[in-house]
């Protein structure tokens, strides 16, 4: 089992919408996920700067941020795009993050 960690970036004045819409992920993206072998998928917030920190386990060789070319995740791209920095497909500005240290 991997992990995957990477920032992206949440448009000022977005935070209660943005975490609204997670609250209320769609039940065909949670199964998306989880067939893709994506589990224990937290995203934190600095609320200072705007930064997003997502971090998740994988199974397998890519994270969430591989599956750009399924429907569910377009759709659910476009649905976000309003309120975070996105590239022209409407996917998130994401950072991959390399791991410096793990305690467990």
């Amino acid at each position: 089992m991997n992990r995957v960690a990477f920032k992206m970036k949440l448009k000022k004045g977005f935070e209660a919408e943005y975490k609204k819409r997670h609250d209320e992920i769609w039940p065909e993206l949670q199964t998306l996920l989880k067939e893709q072998g994506i589990s224990d998928y937290s995203i934190f917030l600095d609320e200072e700067t705007g930064v997003l920190f997502g971090v998740q386990k994988v199974s397998g060789d890519g994270g969430s941020q591989d599956l750009g070319q399924n429907p569910v995740v377009q759709k659910w791209w476009a649905f976000m795009a309003d309120i975070m920095e996105v590239n022209e497909d409407n996917s998130p500005v994401t950072i991959p993050l390399k791991e410096v240290f793990y305690f467990a």
